[in-house]
């Protein structure tokens, strides 16, 4: 009896309480919104609640693995997660155009979503292996790491993911040190070639123009998303019906399974990418405005969770995965409302779909990992605070 007090004990110590109310509130937002959107109590609803409630076990098993552990796994993760990338691109299952699943009979497997919470935590353990003795060298290493999983997914084609995955590691090699003046040419590019895009967008988006580094689908998306007008009964349907249900929804909101656009089936995807749209459409302004405070409310208290660790890893770590949920939030909402193009990136606690739930739960359980265990600084690792060299 005592040694199970001392494990509920131990169990409820390793619970971020704070983080663990965020999380449970939008969690509840959220299976009240796929209510709505399947339109009742259907079989999505029982699967996403089901999704929920392992995700729940899935969190509060990863928070009681002590980070350490978690840093010897990330090689053995990162490697797994390749050969599972090289895998798909033989025996991978295809949908819709794209290889992205892996069959391996007990389990069907997407390997991209491994690398979302792998490589973040490989950059870690390696750039707190190199604490104290780092270099330009040790960034074009990680450099190296991160462009092989992302040109893996690529190659599947799942250019959203890939950014995704990119985004992770990116975060980390930022918070260990990475100079802005190496930052700044890259922006400027970027910033010249959204230019050059909305300069030329009648030629660019020619049907003869090719755009060589993408796909067709995803120049198809951008050229919807600069105008969506110029098919609207086709690639530009999601982008415009989705705005209309946002701006339908007014200040208030039309009220709880009142939205039109939702409950007559306008809007597309309305269970998995535009679920947003859903709720923006039903509890109007004001509550979208709430719900973005919740997502802040969570970012923020992963970037204090980061602050207060007491090693490089659970630093880089904490830091990278919080702000890899934010890219989620911003670019999911960014492509409902019409400013970003559609790229098929789920919202958080949100959108229907078990393999993104769960990847979710992970993160999250890490960060409950790295606040409930405080572990003395090695010598390898002498507190240095987020983003120093």
């Amino acid at each position: 009896m005592i040694s199970l007090f001392n494990w509920l004990m131990r169990g409820l110590r390793a619970i971020d309480w704070p983080l663990m109310l965020i999380v449970v509130c939008l969690s509840g937002i959220g299976l009240l919104v796929m209510q709505s959107a399947v339109g009742g109590t259907d079989w999505r609803y029982a699967d996403q609640s089901r999704y929920f409630l392992v995700a729940l076990v899935l969190m509060w098993t990863i928070a009681l693995v002590p980070p350490e552990w978690l840093a010897r796994l990330a090689p053995l993760m990162y490697g797994a997660g390749v050969l599972l990338l090289v895998a798909v691109m033989f025996v991978g299952d295809t949908s819709k155009g794209a290889t992205r699943w892996l069959d391996l009979g007990f389990v069907r497997l997407q390997p991209s979503e491994i690398m979302k919470i792998a490589l973040p935590l490989l950059l870690a353990w390696y750039f707190q292996r190199r604490e104290g003795k780092r270099n330009p060298l040790d960034y074009i290493i990680a450099l190296a790491l991160l462009i092989l999983p992302f040109l893996l997914i690529v190659q599947q084609p799942d250019l959203g993911t890939a950014l995704l995955v990119a985004s992770a590691g990116f975060f980390v090699m930022y918070f260990a040190g990475l100079s802005f003046k190496l930052l700044a040419p890259v922006a400027l590019a970027a910033v010249v070639a959204v230019g050059m895009v909305l300069a030329y967008q009648d030629t660019l988006c020619a049907p003869e123009t090719d755009w060589v580094v993408l796909h067709d689908y995803q120049k198809g998306r951008v050229c919807t998303l600069l105008d969506p007008t110029k098919d609207p009964l086709g690639k530009g349907f999601h982008t415009i019906q989705s705005t209309i249900a946002v701006g339908s929804g007014g200040l208030y909101g039309r009220g709880y399974m009142e939205g039109t656009q939702a409950q007559l089936d306008f809007i597309p995807e309305r269970t998995t990418d535009f679920i947003f749209a859903v709720f923006a459409e039903e509890f109007g302004l004001y509550g979208s405005i709430t719900l973005l405070f919740l997502f802040l409310l969570l970012v923020a208290r992963g970037l204090v969770i980061a602050g207060r660790s007491e090693t490089t890893f659970c630093r880089l770590t904490a830091g990278s995965l919080t702000l890899v949920l934010f890219v989620y939030v911003f670019v999911n909402i960014g492509m409902v409302i019409g400013i970003l193009p559609v790229v098929g990136v789920p919202l958080p606690f949100f959108s229907y779909g078990g393999t993104a739930l769960l990847t979710l739960a992970i993160a999250l359980g890490i960060l409950m990992s790295v606040s409930g265990h405080r572990l003395p600084p090695s010598p390898s690792s002498t507190r240095t605070g987020l983003g120093s060299p």
